[in-house]
């Protein structure tokens, strides 16, 4: 588990995964500090509550994907890693079901779904756009990309391969990996059975979080395209990530209007959301990047 600056909540979470241990043998829970301070090292202290399965190391290198990096290298080359966000709870039997379904498949990653939980109830507008509605699939399914807030890896096929440090405050580095490890041959299995929830508190469930985020999105998604291109293949790839966004703006601003003429708050919502996700895109086509972990 990644932890930055959430030290009020983290105890929660490293009580929770305490639990989860108890239904695997052998398993172990590992956090990666990656405040510039070990800010969170008493807070997990007190949570471990002298648990020896429970260890706490201090990444101060800035960024997610360098804490990611030594979440790997703490765990080894023979390790089933498994990462969950700090602000996630796992569903009851998250951990044995994960395991379960590699052991199964024999998959280099198992990924599970990620249901947003509300602190308080969202703004209707937001609740009609879908902004956290994150798409699911049939156990079994496999997909060419993963996030790693709910992901199992196998690190006896993952190999060498590490999140790209390029992406470490901008986000997307998740994304570049798992697209790698696919490519390479690596199947990466969805497991419907494992959710995890998020818990979205009061300041994230705003209309301004939300259109946010969906630039980020449409950002990160574009810039992952043109990275993973060959170097002469570039060109190419913006000129076809633009295409992209272009078209998600005109088809978002047209389902904006349409919502304002009819009174639907779902057309408006949605067409907003696909409008901006569209813009972040045209953005991330041509180099402008969004730093979503800015520090």
């Amino acid at each position: 588990m990644l932890t930055y600056r959430r030290t009020e909540g983290v105890a929660d979470t490293v009580g929770m995964l305490r639990a989860q241990l108890d239904l695997v043998p052998d398993a172990g829970l590992l956090i990666v500090d990656n405040d510039v301070q070990p800010s969170a090292s008493s807070a997990v202290a007190e949570a471990a509550m002298g648990d020896v399965r429970v260890r706490y190391v201090h990444e101060p290198t800035p960024g997610i994907a360098a804490a990611r990096n030594r979440a790997l290298e703490e765990a080894g080359s023979e390790a089933v890693v498994i990462f969950i966000d700090d602000d996630e709870h796992p569903s009851e039997k998250w951990l044995p079901t994960l395991i379960a379904c590699w052991q199964e498949t024999g998959a280099a990653a198992v990924v599970g779904p990620v249901v947003s939980a509300f602190t308080a109830e969202p703004d209707p507008w937001i609740t009609a756009g879908g902004f956290f509605v994150r798409l699911r699939h049939p156990t079994g399914t496999v997909v060419t990309t993963a996030a790693t807030n709910n992901l199992l890896l196998d690190m006896r096929q993952v190999g060498p391969l590490r999140f790209d440090l390029g992406f470490g405050l901008a986000g997307g580095s998740d994304t570049v990996f798992t697209r790698t490890l696919s490519a390479a041959g690596g199947r990466i299995v969805w497991c419907d059975e494992a959710p995890v929830h998020d818990l979205v508190p009061s300041e994230r469930a705003t209309r301004e979080w939300v259109r946010a985020r969906a630039s980020r999105i449409g950002n990160s998604d574009a810039r992952v395209q043109v990275h993973l291109a060959s170097p002469g293949r570039r060109p190419v790839a913006r000129l076809r990530a633009s295409g992209r966004g272009l078209v998600r703006v005109l088809g978002g601003s047209a389902r904006v209007v349409l919502g304002g003429l009819v009174g639907s708050s779902t057309h408006h919502a949605r067409g907003t959301r696909t409008m901006l996700r569209g813009l972040g895109m045209l953005r991330g086509a041509w180099g402008s990047y969004v730093t979503e972990y800015a520090r």
